[in-house]
C-alpha cells in the first residue's frame, strides 16, 4: 500500500515539477518579448531619484530570474534552450541595432548567470544561487546591452539599471518566493 502512495505522490510531483517548467519557460519568454518590445518603442525613460532606465529593464531582470527557475525546474538542457529561443527572439523582434544589443547582451549574461547559479545552488540552496548569479550577470547585461544599443553608459542609467533588474526583479521576487516557500511548508 505504501509503494502505491508513494507512486502517486510520485507522479504528482513530476506534474508539478513540469507545469512549473512550463510556466517558467514562458516567463522567460515572454520577459524577453517584453524587455525588447518596450524598449524599442520607449526607449530610455526615469524611474526617479535622477535615475534613467530602459523601459523594458524591469521585464530583462526578470528574465535573469525566471531563466533560474527554468534551470531549477528542467535542468541545464532546459536552460540552455531557454537561452537559445531567448536570443532568437530578441533578434526577431527588434530594429537591427536593438537586435544585436539584445541578443549579445542576454546572451552573454545569461550564459555567466548559467555558470554561476549551479555550483551556488548545489551548496547553498536556489534562492543564494537566483541571488548571486543575478549580481553578476545584471552588469554584464547592463554594460553589453547599453553600449551596443547606443545608450549613454552613466551613473544614471548604469544606477538605474541596477536597481531594476537586482532589487525590483530580483530580491522583490525572490523574497516573495521565499515567504510563498515558507508559507506552503508551514501548512504542510
Amino acid at each position: 500500500m505504501s509503494t502505491q502512495l508513494q507512486q502517486e505522490q510520485s507522479v504528482k510531483s513530476a506534474e508539478r515539477s513540469t507545469a512549473a517548467l512550463a510556466v517558467a519557460v514562458a516567463a522567460y519568454i515572454a520577459a524577453v518579448v517584453l524587455a525588447n518590445v518596450v524598449t524599442e518603442r520607449l526607449g530610455l525613460v526615469s524611474v526617479g531619484f535622477g535615475l534613467l532606465v530602459t523601459a523594458g529593464t524591469y521585464a530583462a531582470g526578470f528574465a535573469l530570474l525566471a531563466r533560474d527557475f527554468v534551470h531549477r525546474f528542467g535542468g541545464r538542457g532546459w536552460a540552455l534552450a531557454a537561452i537559445a529561443i531567448g536570443g532568437v527572439t530578441s533578434w526577431a523582434l527588434s530594429s537591427p541595432a536593438l537586435a544585436v544589443a539584445s541578443t549579445v547582451a542576454f546572451v552573454s549574461a545569461e550564459l555567466v548567470d548559467l555558470v554561476i547559479y549551479e555550483p551556488i545552488r548545489r551548496a547553498k540552496g536556489f534562492i543564494q544561487g537566483a541571488l548571486v548569479s543575478n549580481l553578476v550577470s545584471a552588469p554584464i547585461d547592463t554594460f553589453v546591452f547599453l553600449s551596443l544599443a547606443g545608450f549613454p553608459l552613466t551613473l544614471e542609467t548604469v544606477g538605474g539599471q541596477f536597481v531594476g533588474k537586482v532589487l525590483w526583479a530580483t530580491v522583490l521576487p525572490l523574497s516573495l518566493y521565499w515567504l510563498w516557500r515558507r508559507y506552503s511548508s508551514s501548512r504542510s
